[in-house]
């Protein structure tokens, strides 16, 4: 029998707190920038980090294999396509953020169990900010005190809250804005973007460029156990660990389910 995903939050808490730990301390000090082949940063952080969660989620739950964007082993679909659960990981979401120095940079671990997040963790080390959830326990928010605090979603508001990529963005989120008519636009690093709807100071995320699979899991799952959704632009919900690539196809984020947000398009 499966394990109540609640049951591993601790764990998982403690594991994403030692890797930001790690980050903070090359945060703090110069780094040295280097480019893989897609020509994407990595840092000594990104190294540490993916390091210590490997080893800490393997004692957590030794039967469950990591997918994680620096460890590229794990990629070949022959081998994952058959995993009915998995941790999906990404040790440092927004390298960009993290060089540039703005502190919109997170840790995300999701637990994945057939095809759908159960559980995230999405930590933002220089804000000292921390969202996770699990099914059936419910999405909270840490912040400068031990006391997490329970967050929702909320009904959207007039005008419009939109958070957009502060990295990434195209004359296609333009023309999006231009159909919604009044909004405010908030840009965001990395997957605090989803949280920011999760908790209720936010109503929208669209992306309409490209993202990995272990960008959005644990952000998914804060946003959707919150009561909001992420779908794919035909409202479909967005999965994963289900197709040759790690790419998601272009998707939108909301709070408010009561809307036709995929009408949009």
């Amino acid at each position: 029998m499966a394990t109540d995903p609640a049951r591993l939050l601790t764990g998982v808490l403690d594991a994403v707190a030692a890797a930001s730990t790690a980050i903070l301390e090359v945060y703090a000090s110069s780094h040295d920038v280097e480019y893989k082949a897609d020509e994407s940063p990595i840092t000594r952080a990104d190294r540490a980090a993916q390091d210590i969660l490997a080893a800490r989620l393997a004692l957590l739950a030794p039967g469950i294999p990591m997918l994680s964007e620096e460890a590229e082993a794990a990629h070949d679909f022959e081998v994952r396509r058959r995993w009915g659960e998995f941790w999906l990981v990404d040790p440092l979401d927004g390298t960009r953020e993290f060089i540039g120095r703005n502190g919109e940079f997170t840790v995300n671990v999701a637990l994945v169990r057939e095809h759908e997040p159960v559980l995230g963790v999405v930590a933002a080390p220089a804000l000292a900010l921390t969202y996770y959830a699990a099914r059936g326990h419910g999405a909270f928010r840490i912040q400068g005190h031990p006391q997490p605090e329970p967050i929702h979603v909320r009904p959207a508001a007039t005008p419009l809250v939109v958070v957009g990529s502060r990295s990434h963005r195209g004359d296609s989120l333009d023309g999006l804005l231009t159909r919604i008519g009044p909004h405010e636009l908030r840009p965001m690093g990395s997957a605090l973007k989803f949280c920011l709807v999760a908790e209720g100071s936010a109503d929208f995320y669209p992306r309409l460029g490209p993202t990995s699979e272990w960008d959005t899991a644990a952000a998914q799952a804060v946003l959707e156990i919150a009561g909001g959704a992420v779908t794919t632009l035909d409202g479909k919900p967005l999965r994963y660990n289900q197709r040759d690539t790690l790419l998601n196809p272009h998707f939108i984020a909301f709070g408010d389910r009561s809307r036709d947000w995929p009408a949009l398009f």
